[in-house]
């Protein structure tokens, strides 16, 4: 039985009769301009001999002063005569050099050449190596959120995303050749599936895998052979071109540092499996001198203007001049990558990590440290596999830096404590038997030096298959034309799982089919199954639940004041969601649920009672609507069942809070999550500008994409440097990027009012809560209690502080755009509508340019009616309104201020004493009906003025309460005789 595809076929980035972007004419024999650029060597022939590529690839390396190894050079002929290649040599053996001469034998033959990694961070790095090796016109790169010359003969991208197109286009995908890196994902639980589909599908494709942790791989080269057609061909070597020297100590951590710094086996680099712990063990070490005088000024000079612009890079800045780097990934890349660069310099000490350097990133470490052997897995702590170890003691030791390695582990932290405690009772047997030894906490699992010695003995464990079915690999193999059928049985059962999970396999298909046959997205008419529907272009690659976003908009009301922010919580919805951060939101809500409930006097059991039966969560906007949308959703669009709908409000929260990158991380104390909140908002901000039409949300919603971007362009612009120094060959590629985008903050005039407009709407809402703490941290000049002084003024005069969205309007907002310095006037929304009180800042525009946030001071907060050089009276005289009017004449200006009926004469004349401190302010003096005003002289000699006034006396005041009052303090001579009063 056939099958029929589409009456369209669906597009696709990459098929067979695109005109794909092919190489220049290069001229044969001429000398390379750029003795590291590849792309000058290829042989001037569309079709060399193999020998033509071996030769000019070794060329190249003799020329650019690589010495090849014997396993490299058996690699290159084995790829030069089209055979397979499965690389399984120990780490820095130059795997980076044999993946160049495969993508170097493809595009000498005209071919088109994959390099496949499992991490976005490698394919980066990847595509700027290669875009150097072979020209940046020559090289693309696919992450799925990210499209570089997408047609270019040379493709980085994600292995998820090759395998989707090998899924929807088979064998005729343009795809000559795949470089498989770090391919020891193949036995991943939750992505392997991703390794394994481009073995089944591509069968024209020459693979070159690659890993230094494959274990046995007679299955594989049996298999690649019968499938292809070519012979495959294991290197192998167990010999390290840097040997491994393995030791087990028992000291404390810190001096085990000081002793390796000190026998010259630095870098090293400290494993922990946490970022915390990472984080921790820097600091504890920054008391350590591990660099002399001539190293921290060689480490001043290499970071230069670098931009540390957030509080762990603060952090960060003040540890690397220790000579001491941080690296996980929770980090800003920009971060990452300068601790990189530093230690490829040769510049840092110690590098404190995680896991993460174990993939594939490219730093000189001599010495890998790890601070333990256990681990855990999400499940529990168990200890480390031998792939695991060796995938990270394998950094150790890199050819072309070091002649020797070396690989230590700590003992744990009891087995030190008992070690130091036996060395002070000596050899004394009695005494050690005495000794009381510190026990291990309770559920500890342990490792010891056989644990140690037997993980650097063991071989990596065997690959195995983690082949699965799911509604979008059914859907891309429904959409590929031929024989439906054929594809999915010969996909099952050709698999290398095994016979019970390929039946298992075979019964969710079939389960799929039924159910897109019920949801009418396929039929069968005569043997033929038939897609009724266009798919969506990678459809299960980028924003696979775009789809559902765009249909969720007609649930929503266009006219609700909440339509803009309803519309990010739809797009956030459909965003994987960053885990440590909606944890810390899930605490903090279940800390604010807590202080309400002691507020209530509930005692703990009723706390915790309580708590558990509310299921406080963090915040999920839109929670109901979504999910039962999303159920119906499903029911038609079947494939949506492989993703899950995330409600979460990160982005709308930080928008409605009008926070800053960092002052966002600061509420959550989430310093080292950096990395991770970047991500997420890059995610969203992708999916607004690319899913959304444009006229979707109004202005309110073009505001925040355009604050979002500058915001992310601001925060972290690393990778878009890089990218631009490639593209320009005057820039040094040796200089550290400083981390600093090309454009200015201020230059985009629009992002940089709005987030200005933020800033000083933030400080209404503090206030409005009464915050007078997170007030002073937002670091504009006052301390908490001049705020705390500024608003018990406020809220005599008025009950609270509007933060609705009309305080938030361009009524309450004057800005002054003048040079390089801008006033900003935020009048407060008071409840009686009177807007008699205004916050005043001074935006710097060099400093926030600087910085990459807006740096604005605050001038005052007080009362609006009296505005610059403010004048006062002992004369109050009683109008109507149960205020009193005083009237200024001088220099032709005539100015009126009203004196309240709500404090005592106390307070006016503290208020006019701190206003002959500062007479350039904003003021307001009230007063009650019942003592009168008395302002001292000195305030009267500090103004210099006459004061002339007016009286009008309503019934219910009498003229003795508007004399002073001989009792009041100060001397006789600061009174003036007072004027008649007029009826």
């Amino acid at each position: 039985m056939t099958s029929a595809g589409p009456t369209t076929p669906p597009s696709s980035s990459r098929t067979t009769t695109r005109t794909r972007t092919r190489l220049a004419d290069r001229p044969g024999g001429r000398a390379p301009l750029n003795p590291v650029s590849l792309i000058d060597y290829l042989p001037s022939s569309n079709t060399p001999e193999p020998d033509d590529v071996y030769t000019a690839f070794a060329q190249w390396a003799e020329d650019a002063g690589i010495v090849l190894y014997e396993h490299q050079e058996e690699a290159l002929l084995a790829i030069c005569t089209g055979q397979n290649t499965i690389i399984a040599t120990p780490t820095g053996s130059g795997k980076s050099l044999i993946a160049a001469a495969a993508h170097f034998n493809a595009l000498a033959n005209q071919r088109t050449s994959f390099y496949t990694a499992p991490i976005k961070a490698l394919v980066s790095e990847k595509f700027f190596e290669l875009c150097e090796q072979f020209g940046h016109e020559n090289v693309g790169m696919l992450t799925g959120d990210a499209a570089v010359n997408p047609d270019a003969p040379l493709v980085c991208c994600t292995a998820e995303i090759l395998a989707n197109l090998a899924l929807r286009e088979g064998a005729d995908l343009d795809c000559d050749s795949v470089v498989a890196d770090e391919f020891h994902f193949y036995a991943e639980p939750d992505r392997g599936w991703a390794w394994q589909v481009p073995l089944l599908e591509l069968h024209r494709a020459q693979f070159t895998l690659m890993s230094a942790t494959l274990g046995d791989t007679e299955f594989f080269q049996k298999d690649l052979t019968r499938r292809t057609g070519r012979e495959t061909a294991l290197i192998a070597s167990a010999t390290r071109p840097v040997p491994l020297h393995y030791e087990y100590r028992k000291t404390p951590l810190h001096e085990t540092v000081e002793n390796l710094v000190a026998n010259n086996r630095a870098p090293a680099y400290i494993v922990h499996f946490t970022q915390a712990a990472a984080l921790d063990t820097a600091q504890s070490l920054s008391s350590l001198n591990l660099v002399d005088k001539d190293a921290k000024a060689a480490i001043g000079t290499a970071l230069g203007g670098f931009r540390f612009t957030t509080k762990f890079g603060q952090t960060l800045a003040r540890l690397v001049r220790s000579g001491i780097g941080v690296h996980h990934a929770g980090m800003l890349p920009k971060y990452r990558r300068l601790v990189e660069r530093l230690a490829q310099q040769g510049l840092l000490k110690i590098i404190c990590g995680t896991d993460t350097l174990g993939v594939g990133i490219n730093v000189p470490i001599r010495t890998v440290l790890f601070t333990g052997l256990t681990k855990y897995d999400g499940r529990r702590t168990r200890r480390l596999r031998a792939r695991e170890f060796h995938q990270i003691a394998g950094r150790a030791g890199r050819a072309g830096f070091d002649t020797e390695g070396f690989v230590v582990c700590e003992a744990p932290e009891h087995v030190i404590e008992n070690e130091k405690a036996m060395q002070k009772f000596g050899l004394d047997p009695k005494k050690r038997k005495k000794m009381a030894k510190k026990k291990p906490p309770e559920g500890f699992v342990g490792w010891s030096d056989e644990t140690f010695a037997a993980l650097s003995e063991a071989p990596p464990e065997p690959l195995q298959s983690r082949m699965r079915m799911t509604h979008a690999m059914l859907i891309n193999l429904l959409a590929r034309p031929g024989n439906t059928f054929q594809h999915v049985r010969t996909l099952i059962e050709d698999s290398h799982a095994d016979r019970a999970t390929q039946l298992k396999m075979a019964r969710t298909a079939l389960t799929i089919a039924r159910t897109l046959r019920d949801a009418g997205i396929i039929v069968i008419d005569g043997g033929k199954v038939k897609l009724t529907v266009d798919m969506p272009d990678h459809f299960a690659l980028n924003q696979p639940l775009a789809p559902f976003a765009l249909a969720a908009l007609e649930l929503l009301d266009t006219e609700s004041d909440t339509y803009a922010m309803d519309v990010v919580s739809i797009v956030e919805a459909t965003l994987e969601g960053p885990g440590q951060i909606l944890a810390a939101q899930r605490s903090k809500a279940k800390g604010a649920a807590i202080e309400a409930m002691k507020a209530d006097g509930l005692d703990y059991y009723d706390r915790m009672n309580q708590l558990e039966d509310a299921e406080v969560d963090y915040p999920k906007p839109l929670a109901d609507l979504l999910d039962e949308a999303f159920s119906a959703y499903r029911t038609s669009h079947p494939w949506a069942a492989d993703y899950q709908l995330e409600p979460k409000s990160i982005l709308r929260e930080i928008w409605e809070g009008r926070m800053s990158f960092g002052e966002y991380i600061g509420l959550y104390g989430l310093p080292r999550a950096e990395g991770l909140l970047l991500r997420y908002l890059s995610s969203a901000y992708k999916a607004l500008i690319q899913t959304l039409p444009e006229d979707t949300g109004g202005e309110e919603l073009d505001d925040l994409t355009a604050w979002l971007g500058e915001t992310i362009r601001q925060t972290d612009s690393s990778l878009i440097n890089e990218w631009e120094q490639l593209t320009n060959p005057a820039e040094q590629d040796e200089d550290i990027d400083t981390g600093r985008p090309a454009r200015a903050f201020t230059d985009n005039e629009r992002a940089f009012t709005i987030a200005v407009r933020n800033a000083a709407f933030r400080h209404v809402e503090l206030a409005a809560a009464d915050r007078v703490e997170a007030l002073a941290a937002l670091e504009t000049g006052w301390p908490a209690s001049k705020w705390d002084a500024a608003l018990e003024r406020y809220f005599q005069a008025h009950d609270d502080i509007g933060t609705t969205g009309a305080a938030r309007g361009n009524e309450y907002l004057d800005i002054t755009k003048e040079g390089r310095t801008w006033t900003v006037r935020q009048t407060i929304d008071d409840p009686a509508g009177d807007k008699d009180w205004a916050m005043h800042f001074t935006v710097d525009l060099d400093a926030s340019d600087e910085t990459g946030t807006v740096v604005m001071a605050l001038q005052d907060f007080t009362d609006l009616r009296w505005t610059g050089l403010v004048i006062a009276s002992r004369w109050a005289v009683p109008s109507r309104d149960g205020s009193a009017v005083v009237s200024r004449q001088g220099r032709g200006r005539k100015r009126r201020l009203l004196f309240q009926r709500n404090s005592t004469s106390v307070q006016c004349r503290q208020m006019a004493r701190g206003l002959c401190r500062s007479l350039l302010t904003t003021i307001s003096f009230t007063y009650t009906d019942s003592v009168s005003l008395y302002v001292p002289s000195i305030f009267r000699a500090a103004t210099r003025t006459r004061i002339t006034h007016k009286t009008r006396t309503p019934s219910r005041f009498t003229p003795n309460r508007l004399r002073p009052n001989p009792n009041r303090a100060g001397p006789v001579a600061d009174r003036a005789p007072l004027p008649p009063l007029r009826r």
